[in-house]
């Protein structure tokens, strides 16, 4: 395998939808937004044999590990917020299944959708900007698959050891307290807030981020590609106000259109770097 630029580790989802079974997950919505920015993207999934991540990641490279079942995941949206059932769990993903020749990329992106993510992979990438998307290590499910939310345990591990970490006020219930507590333990901490923008903590300190105004078509993916965009703008700019605001534009594109049709184009990334001035 050859080198790449953006290794995302976690699962290609299948949603069930009302118009039939679509491509989801974080690793599906932040590789393409990672490959419209011109990356080299590689991708530690696993999926069951009647699911090929390939077509939802066109041009990644894709290190996929057999399972009997793919994850796949059930949303409602409610005025009360998303509800998820989670009707199957593909293979834990291990350090060992990132390949060698993926362990020096620019950014690093640990993405579990169902706490399918070994924590102890953060710590097989050298001189990688370490991203994370906790969501998949915050959330429990019965045995009838319905979701809820879980504490977080390796928490006080993985936060000194993330350069920067992205996760919704939905997945941390509304609670502030605890975001700035968790805002202390690492360098960089994003909230987003869906309509309303996000909150930035760089070095604990609060930063609000304002949504780029749009016509809301479909929400799902909105948080992967703004943590895709994040990392990436981070990684050239060093820069996490610039960084944060980069994606807000982004992200905004990925709720004007459903599903993955969503995620940003090449030349609508082209677009925005020129209003931007780079």
């Amino acid at each position: 395998m050859t080198p790449v630029d953006y290794v995302i580790v976690g699962h290609v989802c299948r949603d069930r939808t009302p118009f039939g079974p679509a491509f989801g997950g974080t690793a599906a919505y932040a590789g393409r937004t990672a490959l419209a920015h011109g990356w080299r993207v590689g991708v530690v999934t696993s999926t069951g044999p009647d699911w090929d991540p390939r077509p939802a990641l066109d041009g990644a490279a894709i290190m996929n590990l057999p399972a009997e079942r793919t994850t796949e995941f059930e949303n409602l949206y409610t005025s009360q917020g998303r509800r998820q059932r989670l009707h199957g769990v593909a293979e834990r993903l291990l350090p060992a299944a990132v390949p060698l020749e993926w362990r020096r990329p620019r950014v690093v992106h640990l993405a579990p959708v169902a706490n399918e993510v070994d924590p102890a992979t953060l710590f097989v990438f050298e001189g990688a900007l370490r991203g994370l998307t906790p969501q998949g290590w915050m959330r429990a499910w019965d045995p009838s698959g319905h979701v809820h939310p879980r504490r977080w345990e390796e928490v006080e591990t993985l936060l000194p050891h993330a350069d920067a970490v992205v996760f919704s006020e939905e997945d941390i219930q509304g609670d502030w307290a605890t975001a700035r507590r968790w805002a202390r333990r690492t360098p960089i901490l994003v909230v987003t807030q869906a309509a309303r923008g996000a909150t930035l903590f760089w070095q604990g300190v609060p930063h609000a981020i304002p949504a780029e105004p749009v016509e809301e078509v479909d929400p799902t993916g909105a948080g992967d590609v703004f943590a895709a965009a994040f990392f990436i703008r981070l990684w050239e700019t060093r820069d996490p106000l610039a960084a944060a605001r980069y994606a807000a534009r982004v992200a905004a594109l990925s709720v004007t259109r459903p599903g993955l049709a969503g995620t940003p184009r090449p030349e609508e990334i082209i677009a925005i770097r020129a209003a931007i001035g780079g």
